[in-house]
């Protein structure tokens, strides 16, 4: 296997806005599930996206994980390794973005790194070193209820300077807009040897020099944009002709969409989609009290399977979800949802179904991990930053999926994703 670009992302869906990032531009891209055991299972590709599920573990099990995928990547000849973060930076004061970012630059023995989650495409800019999430302050924005990581803090040097040990400075949009030389410039009069650069971008002009900045360099950490300037930066540098993938292969069978997320915006496509499919809504406290709730979401779906797609909900609002931490515990509630749907997943495939969209990063996760998937070729664009993903080898035929984090995504995404998966 060669590639000539590779990341490690820190969950699921994350991975496949990256993996369909490059993908577009130009890349031959395969999406991993963990680490790859087998070097040589891909064939020929040109990027490698490494999803792992690491984003709220344990600072120690997610460095370890990450420096897992490191080490494999740097085995099979690649230069520089992005880690892929959300481009709502979520994450809490104890990590794990800084402390992964840490692990990987002091590896890799380099001095500086550019940290940047800008992604103008999807309405994540950087300004004067504060994210912003369609022109809204990220700890203004709904972020700021995430169930896991509420973002209570737009100032990415203040995030990152709570998990890190690692000074951080901006690079401010002026800089960016000046170029590459200017952008080296600045960056050498900063006063420590080895900061973390909080990298401001608001286009994709912006994205495409930071790109050939971090290029420079073995280890970056950032969102689907400044995988997009890595993108663009490789091939240059490369003189590679753009890649144009043919259609993912057909997989026929029923098809089903399962819903984690509580984010606004999955709440509003839930609601859209009940104007187009059977939609049930599962009950959160029942989910977490026992495995009746998941029986009978799986009859739900055997009734109408046969004439049309479904979805499975578990989302819920912001005041409900609090409830259920308060009654239940922050993670112990997480956990069982994930879990219930998961089950519920693999009930499906069972039932037939080889077309399945599943929203929410967590959800995704637990679903790609009960399924036992280990790898995706990267189709089409869904969406902004949504792929459509085929898995190589599942055991029992391969899926048609799409895994999509919570924010992304038009109010009719569920209709449409379905009925344009194969």
């Amino acid at each position: 296997m060669t590639a000539l670009l590779a990341a490690i992302a820190d969950d699921y869906t994350g991975a496949s806005d990256l993996a369909n990032t490059w993908r577009k531009s130009g890349l031959r891209t395969v999406q991993t599930i963990g680490v790859p055991t087998d070097e040589e299972a891909f064939g020929e590709i040109d990027a490698i996206v490494v999803s792992l599920k690491i984003r709220s573990a344990p600072v120690a099990e997610a460095v370890s994980s990450a420096l897992a995928a490191e080490t494999l990547l740097r085995a099979i000849g690649v230069r520089h390794v992005m880690y892929k973060v959300c481009s709502t930076f979520d994450s809490t004061d104890d990590g794990n973005i800084g402390q992964i970012t840490d692990a990987l630059v002091e590896r890799s023995g380099q001095g500086w790194v550019l940290v940047t989650p800008a992604f103008p495409e999807t309405g994540r800019t950087v300004y004067k070193g504060n994210l912003f999430v369609n022109d809204v302050p990220l700890n203004e924005s709904p972020l700021r209820h995430h169930p896991l990581n509420p973002m209570l803090d737009a100032n990415l040097a203040r995030v990152l300077k709570r998990q890190s040990g690692r000074p951080a400075h901006v690079l401010d949009v002026q800089t960016v807009k000046a170029g590459l030389d200017a952008c080296r410039e600045k960056i050498a009069y900063f006063p420590d040897t080895q900061p973390s650069i909080i990298a401001d971008a608001i286009d994709d002009g912006d994205l495409e020099v930071l790109g050939r900045l971090a290029l420079e360099t073995a280890v970056s950490t950032g969102a689907s944009g400044l995988g997009y300037g890595l993108a663009k930066a490789t091939l240059e540098t490369h003189h590679s002709e753009s890649f144009v993938a043919s259609g993912l292969q057909s997989v026929g069978g029923h098809s089903a969409a399962i819903a984690g997320s509580c984010s606004a915006r999955t709440l509003e496509q839930i609601a859209v989609a009940e104007k187009h499919m059977p939609v049930l809504r599962l009950d959160p406290e029942r989910l977490i009290a026992g495995p009746r709730m998941v029986d009978e979401a799986l009859a739900f779906a055997r009734r109408h399977l046969e004439t049309g797609p479904v979805l499975i909900a578990a989302s819920a609002s912001p005041e409900a979800v609090a409830l259920l931490q308060l009654e239940h515990g922050k993670l112990e509630t997480g956990h069982a949802i994930e879990c219930a749907l998961a089950a519920i997943a693999l009930g499906l495939v069972d039932a037939g179904v080889r077309r399945l969209v599943v929203a929410g990063g967590e959800t995704s996760g637990a679903v790609v991990d009960t399924l036992g998937i280990r790898s995706f070729e990267i189709g089409e664009e869904l969406a902004p930053g949504v792929p459509m993903l085929r898995t190589l080898g599942q055991p029992g035929g391969d899926l048609a999926m799409a895994l999509k984090s919570g924010n992304f995504g038009g109010e009719d995404f569920f209709p449409e994703a379905l009925s344009r998966l194969t």
